[in-house]
């Protein structure tokens, strides 16, 4: 399996590095010269709209102050002529210095962007943008023991989504229970086609930031949705749009017939049957110049994220052509239902106009036409949003995966075996050179893991901060990667679809009077039926310390009688404990192996190359940690 690329900078500030495939060592430099660059970009323009903003006080006070002159010469053509050039130059200085303030704003936020791409590099936990607080889901099988969610979490690290609703899906793929193969291999194609297109992720983020209130805020979108049920207008106005388009008709006829006069004047009596009809459904209309605008701003609001992804092109990505096919409907894409509710604000506008509203709805029902036709667009578009919507947020989440594969690129894609192919896939798993993606890649050490088949297990034992809860987590995360269709952390991952089930961080509860023993036991009891469970995953398990919370005689009778109702089973994982006196049920049982970290010491300072090797652990450190800190220790 191949490394992944990395098509790091293909933006417009960046072209020289088009062709380029950054290692993940050459990554931080190109990061930190492209926000050199923008960092000069964005002073020059500053300049600039420091200097539009003298020019335009310089003109608005020297057309003033010219005028004023030639007023009190006496030559009031002259002054009215020297103030209108004034105030010309200065709306057109004015509307420049608007486009400048404009850059600039879209240089700071792409500026931010690019730093929080560098802090998650360097895994800078304080500069990268905390995801929504959600709170951790009660009893789920892995959540906070591998710390997907919460500060310095794997979410944390690679969500770039900037709406609520994005961030949430890709945290629902991380938490998921159950590995579907079909969707963890479409996800993982629309990953690989979106990685090398980092300007398409990177000008999504970018509009989505320019569409929040505040940079700090993420775009709800389920708020814009709310709006669109509570003011779309729901009632039938054809009944009453025909009637009074049918007297407008009549009346006009009329009126030709008196003209000619081949009839008396009947058409005041139609006209004012028609006047009264119009005002008895007055409020049907008589907010559709505001109605009409506030459509128009919350579209608006995020018009430049639909207004990307119809726009771009996406030659050499089929399945994301596909998956923004909505986007690119002539019928039905962003751009036409912006220009459709334009139209409406247009003949709207002469609300604004008693006069000219006057003429216009005699010799038409305008107001009321265009209130129809507004509730014609509310409909379409209370149609349209939630697809769209459910699109971009699809995008962000995959689009972090994305990012994070290009930030990264040692990871691969993990191949996930299909068990309607094998009905059980053999080995369950095969990594080589896996490693925790939230330690940096340079406290990181990767090792190689397999098993075989279910009903198996490891024990691994080690000295204290040997890494053997490290190595727990380190699967345990890279799987919840792996199904959730993202890259892994590892030069090769080859996984079957399994459940997840971890034992690693267990806490008590003062409140509810569980202490941390018992706490301990019902999650192991949980762990436990879901084993038995009948199910066509099996289930992987990942145990820290088992029964910590005991004497170590009960800890080991525990243990021993725990180890052997896991053998056997629909499931396969590792236990890590500091009883050496388990490793010993290996000899007893052929479907327990050993596994171990060690230590060494050295001039009196303890070493650890965090390597897992098999069998038992030979050394033990305990004591040592005590002595080296000052502690007394009996004997020798």
């Amino acid at each position: 399996m191949q490394p992944l690329g990395s098509a790091y900078l293909r933006g417009r500030f960046s072209r020289h590095f088009r062709n380029r495939m950054p290692s993940s060592q050459q990554l931080q430099p190109l990061f930190e010269r492209h926000l050199a660059r923008l960092a000069r970009r964005t002073s020059r323009h500053a300049d600039r709209s420091r200097q539009l903003a003298y020019i335009r006080l310089g003109l608005f006070l020297g057309s003033v102050a010219l005028a004023t002159i030639a007023y009190q010469s006496g030559n009031q053509g002259l002054g009215a002529g020297l103030l209108a050039v004034g105030l010309v130059a200065f709306a057109v200085v004015a509307h420049q210095h608007s486009k400048v303030e404009r850059s600039i704003r879209r240089y700071r936020r792409w500026m931010e962007i690019k730093r929080g791409h560098l802090a998650r590099m360097q895994h800078d936990w304080e500069n990268i943008p905390l995801p929504p607080t959600t709170p951790p889901v009660a009893g789920h099988p892995f959540e906070t023991d591998l710390n997907i969610t919460g500060p310095r979490s794997l979410l944390h690290l690679i969500d770039t989504s900037v709406s609520a609703e994005g961030s949430s899906r890709l945290r629902e793929w991380l938490l998921q229970r159950e590995a579907n193969p079909a969707v963890i291999e479409f996800r993982a194609t629309l990953v690989r086609q979106l990685l090398p297109r980092s300007l398409f992720r990177d000008r999504l983020t970018l509009a989505g930031i320019l569409a929040s209130r505040k940079t700090e805020e993420r775009w709800i979108g389920a708020e814009f949705i709310a709006w669109l049920q509570a003011h779309t207008n729901k009632k039938s106005l054809i009944p009453w749009l025909v009637a009074l388009l049918l007297l407008s008709g009549v009346t006009v006829g009329l009126l030709a017939l008196a003209l000619l006069n081949i009839l008396p004047a009947l058409w005041p009596f139609s006209l004012g049957l028609y006047a009264v009809l119009y005002m008895a459904r007055g409020k049907d209309y008589r907010e559709l110049y505001s109605d009409a605008l506030d459509l128009d701003q919350h579209l608006r609001r995020f018009g430049a994220v639909l207004l990307h992804l119809e726009r771009f092109g996406y030659a050499g990505a089929p399945d994301l052509a596909k998956l923004c096919q909505p986007f690119c409907n002539p019928a039905r894409r962003p751009s036409a239902r912006l220009r459709g509710v334009g139209r409406i604000i247009a003949a709207a506008s002469v609300q604004g106009n008693p006069l000219a509203r006057l003429l216009f709805n005699i010799a038409l029902p305008w107001d009321y036409w265009f209130a129809w036709r507004l509730a014609q667009e509310q409909q379409k578009i209370r149609e349209d949003v939630p697809v769209w919507l459910d699109i971009w947020h699809e995008l962000e989440a995959l689009c972090s995966l994305a990012n994070l594969a290009d930030l990264n690129p040692e990871f691969t894609f993990p191949e996930i075996l299909d068990p309607s192919q094998n009905s059980l896939p053999s080995p369950l798993i095969v990594a080589a050179g896996i490693g925790h993606p939230l330690l940096a890649r340079d406290a990181r050490v990767a090792n190689d893991y397999r098993v075989d088949q279910p009903g198996t297990l490891a024990i691994v034992t080690g000295s204290n901060m040997s890494g053997k809860s490290t190595m727990l987590r380190t699967l345990g995360v890279n799987l919840a990667l792996a199904y959730a269709g993202g890259p892994v952390c590892a030069s090769q991952l080859r996984v079957a679809p399994m459940r997840l089930f971890t034992c690693i961080n267990v806490t008590d509860s003062v409140n509810d009077g569980i202490s941390y023993f018992y706490a301990e036991v019902r999650r192991l009891r949980d762990l436990l039926a879901a084993l038995r469970q009948p199910h066509q995953q099996p289930l992987f398990f990942l145990i820290d310390e088992i029964f910590r919370g005991t004497n170590n005689r009960e800890r080991l009778i525990g243990s021993r009688s725990y180890v052997r109702a896991l053998l056997g089973g629909n499931g396969a994982g590792l236990i890590s404990t500091h009883d050496l006196e388990l490793v010993h049920l290996a000899e007893e049982e052929p479907s327990i192996s050993n596994l171990h970290f060690r230590e060494e010491i050295h001039n009196g300072r303890m070493t650890f190359d965090y390597r897992l090797r098999t069998g038992p652990c030979p050394t033990t450190n305990a004591l040592e940690i005590m002595r080296m800190e000052g502690l007394p220790v009996e004997g020798k």
